[in-house]
């Protein structure tokens, strides 16, 4: 049945649709006559009067984007274990090449103004498709994907906005704090503080979070919102900087249906604003299925149809194909997509192939793939590809690349801010702090005003700074070892949208947690000082609790560099295990005399150096002990327990662990960026 609509009727859909969602309504100057009335074709038309709103300062730069004969593949070696099983339902084979073919010519357009939905099966390279087009996949891809009829580049980049299937939010932050720390770092350097809240409360009020910007986000074992608003919270998120284009992956998932609808109601208002959206969508309601304008069905890596999503059973029915009871129309398509045919009836000449094939799911997705090779792939190459340009001034737009909003300073000042709030409950945790100060009593009760009188006291006391060292060393090593895991996958988001420096944020997040690294220390040495009876000048507390700060930098310094070189949580925490056990054998307490060809550990252990220059600290090589004894008075020099150490020596530890402190510092930087540029979502 042909569709017949009139501009009048068309006009008035679309602003009851968009005034209908949450109060949204944007101004429909964005939309041009010319592309209502050509709204329901598959084809892009761009006229000059679509266009001249921009450059409008509340308009985002339209961008059209096209996508030719795009494929993809990858090592079989690489392939997830999403991809591995789908195998069995697309039943792709991997190429003698050891190749395994995602995606197999895909091609389509679209525009401001439109919803274009990618569905099809599991497996079906949906997700990658969308992460080519957001310029996330760059290696083992062939096509052409431009915007205005430019390639991708640095200057695209922060023009699109990517919510990703999981919602990737910081737990402890607020619903507001979260778009305000965004807004913060990402509006224009020339919007005043006033108007950046003020564009974060309009975001809040239109995606309807009021009744939880309060509230934690949430996620993992941190108790939060509900799962539709922090979708909503995603998608506020990314349309604070009115991104030219947006893409969402699977954004209905795990919603109800009166929330999908509603979500979608929300992203119909977002494309009516001037912004081009894509979302992939698995089974939507036969509701949401209409709401969207443009349908892009990929089975097998394969096109199988894109146009109008309303036209879509009339193409089917033009081939005789029909769904033989009611049904969703995607769930007929879907059940098309993996050549699942009950209750659908078929035309003849595919009836009669899948009579004489065994493999008749196949014949029906081959059959498919073919006719959208000779029937729609030609009319969109002609029509979108070939025919049709972008203005010349949106292609000289795109190109135009945007500078960082904000200096190094202000970005450190905001980063700061949010990287504080967010970890302060594990910095001021009760019991971190209980753990800290029982330890600390403890340690000084067992060795209540300990003495240096004796050979056995001094050893007493100094394996007390041994164990001190061993209780910081492991306590900082492993409280930063796993931070960088833990985030990778908000830094990842986050500097794929370039929101920030990664300097920033590694200084940032150093800073932050050396709050915790110099309070506990701190508090711990008061207590274990003075109980156990350690020298009581001025200097000496002084000197003593320092070098426990410097072990303690020391030690999260090391544990950063572990955790940013492997970027996994059970990787990181084996690999710090090993580490700590080698610099604890290494220390100088256990074994002194190491034999020589394993004397190079104790040069890379920290711990080594943090233990030396804590004797040399405390104790001073002409100070007197032992003088009950028959041989009299001798000094500490003298004693067994210093063979290795000269008391009276320099101070050359102090500059190699501060070297140590700044070189693995160096190192974690250099291991973040390379990790984190080639890391994907």
């Amino acid at each position: 049945m042909e569709i017949k609509r009139s501009t009048e009727e068309l006009e008035d859909n679309h602003v009851m649709q968009i005034s209908g969602s949450n109060g949204i309504v944007h101004n429909m100057e964005f939309m041009s006559q010319a592309y209502l009335r050509n709204q329901y074709s598959s084809e892009i038309d761009i006229h000059e009067e679509f266009v001249s709103s921009y450059p409008h300062e509340d308009a985002p730069l339209p961008i059209f984007l096209k996508f030719e004969d795009v494929e993809y593949k990858v090592r079989n070696n690489q392939a997830s274990l999403k991809t591995m099983v789908s195998k069995v339902v697309t039943h792709t084979n991997s190429d003698p090449d050891g190749y395994k073919h995602i995606l197999k010519g895909i091609t389509g357009s679209t525009g401001p103004g439109e919803i274009l939905a990618l569905m099809g099966p599991s497996g079906s390279g949906k997700t990658t498709l969308l992460k080519i087009m957001g310029g996330r996949l760059t290696d083992n891809v062939k096509g052409k994907v431009t915007y205005n009829d430019i390639p991708y580049s640095p200057s695209v980049k922060r023009r699109i906005g990517f919510v990703t299937q999981d919602d990737v939010l910081l737990p402890q932050l607020t619903v507001e704090e979260t778009l305000a720390f965004a807004a913060f770092l990402r509006l224009p350097s020339n919007m005043s503080k006033e108007q950046k809240y003020a564009k974060v409360e309009m975001i809040i009020k239109e995606l309807g979070l009021e009744r939880c910007r309060h509230t934690r986000v949430g996620g993992g074992f941190v108790k939060g919102i509900s799962g539709g608003e922090r979708k909503r919270t995603s998608i506020a998120y990314e349309i604070l900087v009115d991104p030219s284009l947006l893409l969402l992956d699977e954004p209905t998932s795990g919603l109800d249906s009166t929330s999908a609808t509603k979500l979608l109601h929300i992203l119909q208002g977002v494309a009516k604003a001037g912004r081009t959206v894509i979302t992939t969508i698995h089974q939507p309601s036969s509701r949401m299925f209409h709401m969207f304008d443009k349908l892009l069905l990929i089975s097998e890596g394969h096109p199988a149809y894109y146009g109008k999503a309303r036209e879509a059973m009339e193409y089917f029915s033009s081939l005789r194909i029909l769904p033989e009871i009611a049904m969703n129309p995607a769930e007929f398509l879907l059940d098309l997509a993996t050549g699942q045919v009950s209750d659908i009836s078929l035309p003849e000449e595919v009836l009669a192939t899948k009579t004489t094939q065994p493999d008749s799911e196949n014949v029906i997705v081959k059959y498919l793939q073919l006719r959208y090779k000779t029937d729609l792939e030609p009319k969109e190459k002609e029509e979108n590809h070939r025919n049709t340009k972008a203005p010349e001034h949106l292609q000289i737009a795109i190109q135009v690349k945007k500078d960082w909003t904000l200096s190094w300073l202000d970005q450190f000042m905001i980063i700061f801010r949010r990287t504080f709030r967010e970890r302060r409950r594990d910095y001021f945790d009760l019991l971190r702090l209980v753990q800290s100060l029982g330890v600390a009593v403890v340690l000084g009760l067992l060795w209540w005003k300990s003495k240096t009188d004796t050979e056995a006291h001094l050893r007493d006391q100094v394996g007390l700074m041994f164990y001190i060292c061993i209780f910081w060393t492991s306590s900082s090593l492993f409280g930063a070892v796993y931070v960088f895991p833990f985030e990778k996958i908000y830094l990842v988001k986050e500097r794929k949208a370039d929101m920030y420096r990664l300097s920033v944020y590694y200084v940032c997040s150093t800073l932050c947690d050396m709050v915790a690294h110099v309070l506990y220390p701190t508090f711990f040495m008061i207590i274990v000082y003075f109980m156990a009876g350690f020298s009581r000048t001025v200097p000496c507390f002084v000197f003593t609790v320092l070098t426990i700060l410097l072990i303690a930098i020391t030690s999260q310094g090391a544990g950063e560099f572990l955790g940013a070189s492997v970027l996994s949580i059970k990787r990181a925490g084996m690999i710090a295990s090993l580490v700590l056990m080698m610099f604890l054998l290494t220390g100088g307490y256990y074994v002194q005399h190491i034999p020589k060809f394993m004397q190079w550990l104790k040069y890379l252990s920290f711990m080594h150096y943090g233990f030396r220059l804590l004797l040399k600290v405390q104790y001073s090589g002409d100070q007197v002990f032992d003088c009950a004894s028959k041989g009299g008075c001798r000094t500490l020099q003298s004693s067994s327990s210093f063979d290795t150490v000269n008391l009276n020596g320099g101070l050359e530890e102090l500059w190699i662990l501060l070297g140590m402190a700044f070189g693995y510092r160096l190192c974690t930087y250099f291991c973040l960026r390379k990790k984190i540029s080639i890391c994907h979502l």
